[in-house]
């Protein structure tokens, strides 16, 4: 099971130079097995500083988060993470990209030939296998990425803006691709974003996080009850007031985030 809870979770920055930030502040938040929750909220809310303290790369300094019931301590191959600068290497091929991880478990040479290749065309990266990053668009290194944290069988699926650096369009096929690995290969997803469009085409559940401190202001159900998708769902009045109910939340942070810094 990979339900996972924050409770009353606190995050200070101590930078090594000048005053320390309060970051985060009794967070509270819990997300269910196979759920696809979406972080929300103004800049510097904290958002991705709550991913990275689920991902175990900040430690917890107060409060608990778990997954399956066990406290997080560091990083785990149950959880894998998606960056929005992809990080891949420039110097590996696709293949050779997807393969790492599975390399470093020290997977069968025939098995973790097959589950790349199984991976390459869950992405639809079928013949380009043997490009480098430099030679792919932004989607396609994106594919690389998600398939490359596919390749270890996380339980659980990290997204911090993945999608922020791709253009309107490529970023619409994007979520499109997105939903469809979600589908075959269901996974908990914590997904951060600023686009609220964005939050409420993936998400079962949005969670709008207040200016800094950050602090769970709402939860927004939108897992929609249309049957339309693609087009047709951005269309429907349902999926509009969702958007336009979770702007009014983001916008009014971002007033008062503003504001705090006048």
């Amino acid at each position: 099971m990979a339900g996972i809870s924050f409770s009353e979770v606190r995050h200070t920055y101590r930078p090594p130079r000048g005053k320390p930030v309060l970051a985060l502040e009794s967070v509270s938040l819990d997300v269910q097995d196979r759920e696809f929750v979406a972080l929300l909220g103004p800049s510097g809310c904290g958002k991705s500083t709550l991913l990275y303290l689920l991902g175990g790369f900040i430690p917890v300094e107060s409060g608990a988060i778990t997954v399956g019931g066990k406290p997080v301590n560091g990083p785990g191959r149950e959880r894998g993470i998606v960056f929005q600068n992809f990080a891949l290497f420039p110097w590996k091929t696709v293949r050779q990209n997807i393969l790492y991880g599975l390399e470093k478990q020290g997977m069968a040479k025939v098995e973790r030939e097959k589950r790349t290749q199984d991976l390459v065309e869950l992405v639809h990266l079928k013949g380009f296998e043997d490009s480098y990053p430099s030679q792919l668009s932004g989607g396609m290194k994106q594919r690389v990425a998600i398939a490359r944290t596919l390749a270890v069988e996380p339980e659980i699926l990290l997204m911090d803006e993945p999608f922020g650096a791709l253009d309107a369009q490529t970023r619409a096929l994007m979520h499109e691709e997105l939903l469809a690995i979600m589908r075959r290969a269901p996974k908990t997803v914590v997904f951060v974003t600023h686009d609220v469009r964005e939050a409420v085409y993936l998400a079962d559940r949005v969670a709008v996080m207040s200016a800094r401190p950050g602090r769970i202001k709402e939860i927004v159900d939108t897992k929609l009850k249309s049957n339309a998708r693609g087009e047709e769902l951005l269309q429907t009045r349902e999926f509009n007031d969702r958007v336009d109910h979770l702007w009014k939340l983001v916008r009014d942070e971002a007033i008062r985030a503003q504001g705090a810094h006048e």
